[in-house]
């Protein structure tokens, strides 16, 4: 099959298929490099990672580090949410302690502490949205967008029935006091570039 061959039968297909079947066509196709695939109810996106992206993502991660290992730590892997067909590759995930692969070699969103996304313009409204109610549903109990474009972040906790009770606002180059939930550190947003 030729990748148009394959983008067709995909679209063709994307009522009935599963998030497997879909993972394995785009594995057929060639993405772009810089550029993260991901299943948004049905739908597959493309996003470029920027510089001004992966800072922010590396700042999260070098600050998590200081308290989580480096195994509880994700950035980009592939973990299937609650709702249509939504195969997400967050920009960084943590981990409960204990957390393993299921036999099929994925982690499980029961086992996600806390996410973090960092807003890029294509995929903005995902993330403000269905991504926002998967994780909710799912019960992260921690979600973070850092939003470059806004120089802002917001934590979301408290998740009920979908959504998300708290929401808190922070500008960039204020801390995140995430010493009250289950992450436990504060996380600093000073050197966060802005998009």
């Amino acid at each position: 099959m030729t990748v148009l061959e394959d983008r067709i039968a995909m679209a063709e297909s994307a009522s009935t298929s599963t998030l497997d079947e879909m993972f394995e066509r785009l594995e057929k196709m060639p993405v772009p490099e810089g550029y993260k695939v991901e299943i948004v109810e049905g739908t597959v996106y493309m996003a470029p990672q920027l510089d001004t992206h992966w800072e922010i993502i590396l700042d999260f991660v070098e600050q998590l580090r200081t308290k989580y290992p480096r195994t509880r730590v994700r950035s980009d892997v592939r973990v299937d949410y609650p709702g249509h067909l939504n195969g997400f590759a967050t920009d960084v995930t943590v981990m409960t302690e204990g957390a393993a692969k299921t036999e099929d070699g994925r982690w499980r969103h029961q086992d996600v502490e806390c996410v973090a996304e960092v807003i890029s313009k294509g995929a903005a409204a995902n993330d403000y949205g269905p991504k926002k109610t998967a994780y909710a549903t799912a019960e992260v109990p921690v979600y973070v967008i850092a939003d470059p474009y806004q120089g802002r972040c917001h934590v979301y906790t408290d998740p009920k029935k979908g959504d998300y009770q708290i929401e808190t606002t922070v500008t960039f180059g204020r801390d995140l006091d995430l010493t009250g939930t289950v992450v436990g550190l504060p996380l600093t947003t000073g050197e966060f570039p802005r998009g």
